[in-house]
């Protein structure tokens, strides 16, 4: 029998694995879209856990037995992206009325991608974001999480370019999608 993964808000116990995880994804699920200088760069000022969604009770991690599988999460703060030690992070609670809620720092461990655990992540966070009154998301999207979310709903609104302090440059894109529109939330799995 095939263990079910099953969703739970992270702890600030479950960050070392998470951390693990976070690293295993970015290498493995991000090599043939970014150069391995782009990834270590990457590792160090840009991707990482940030505690504070850990507080807010908004980041998860995904068991399946006793592996973590997935972590991520949504934030009714202004960061849009970046771990702890990213730069430029503000920690200004977001209006639900005009803001749309953040998608944040979904990572998969390399072998549970494409198992739908995304998605369900995705589902639980747009339904915690629509029950705090947002009605839009936007996320941050990299290169090779943009056919995910593209299939969950999220349209592309441009391209952007993190410049970082050692002259690797990460190519993004920014994507949004509305929620809680005529039908409901849509279901994903």
């Amino acid at each position: 029998m095939v263990d079910e993964p099953v969703l739970r808000l992270a702890t600030p116990e479950d960050r070392p694995a998470l951390e693990a995880l976070l690293e295993r994804s970015v290498r493995d699920l991000s090599r043939d879209f970014y150069s391995p200088g782009q990834i270590d760069a990457s590792l160090k000022a840009i991707f990482g856990i940030d505690g504070t969604l850990i507080a807010d009770g908004t980041y998860f991690a995904v068991m399946v037995g006793d592996r973590y599988a997935a972590c991520g999460g949504w934030s009714r703060r202004r960061t849009l992206f970046g771990g702890d030690q990213a730069a430029g992070r503000s920690p200004e609670l977001l209006d639900p009325g005009v803001d749309a809620a953040k998608i944040r720092a979904f990572f998969v461990d390399p072998s549970f991608a494409r198992r739908g655990i995304a998605s369900l992540m995705m589902r639980v966070a747009e339904q915690a974001a629509l029950a705090e009154g947002f009605r839009s998301l936007e996320l941050m999207a990299t290169l090779p999480g943009v056919p995910l979310y593209k299939a969950l709903g999220f349209i592309a609104t441009g391209t952007h370019a993190e410049k970082l302090s050692d002259g690797n440059v990460i190519p993004f894109v920014p994507m949004r999608k509305d929620i809680g529109q005529e039908g409901g939330v849509q279901e994903f799995i």
